[in-house]
């Protein structure tokens, strides 16, 4: 293969690694800083491990945790699921929980803190549920 078809092969393939990774991390920023919001933030810790205490994840609202792609929410005191961070729209990552939703910064796609179901579109698919088990004050992911 020659030097030229070599360079644009390159080029090409990193072109194609900078389109695909500006659609699916939801706007940027460092995957592990915590970027609380009026009534949901962003948090990390390790798969099987302590995700929260109950006490961190406010009535009606919620926490994303973008090291495991992870939303937790609470919609009625003591009630808590989890779902898939990621947007079934184009897989970008869901930033904010407010009045009830889970929020794609993306293209504005809305998803139920109660079910994960779509609230307003363009997702047409609903968030995937996630496993967590919540022992006496602890959150943790399965």
């Amino acid at each position: 293969m020659d030097a030229r078809r070599r360079t644009l092969l390159a080029a090409g393939a990193a072109g194609a690694a900078a389109l695909v990774s500006g659609c699916g991390d939801g706007g940027g920023g460092d995957s592990a800083s915590e970027q609380p919001t009026s009534t949901a933030g962003t948090t990390s810790a390790p798969a099987g491990d302590e995700l929260a205490k109950t006490a961190d994840i406010p009535v009606d609202g919620g926490r994303v945790f973008v090291d495991q792609k992870v939303v937790v929410t609470q919609p009625n005191a003591g009630e808590f699921k989890a779902f898939s961070a990621l947007c079934t729209h184009q897989n970008c990552l869901v930033r904010t929980i407010a009045a009830g939703t889970i929020d794609c910064p993306c293209h504005g796609s809305k998803f139920r803190i109660t079910d994960g179901s779509v609230a307003e579109g363009p997702a047409t698919k609903p968030l995937p549920e996630k496993q967590i088990t919540v022992s006496g004050d602890t959150i943790r992911l399965v």
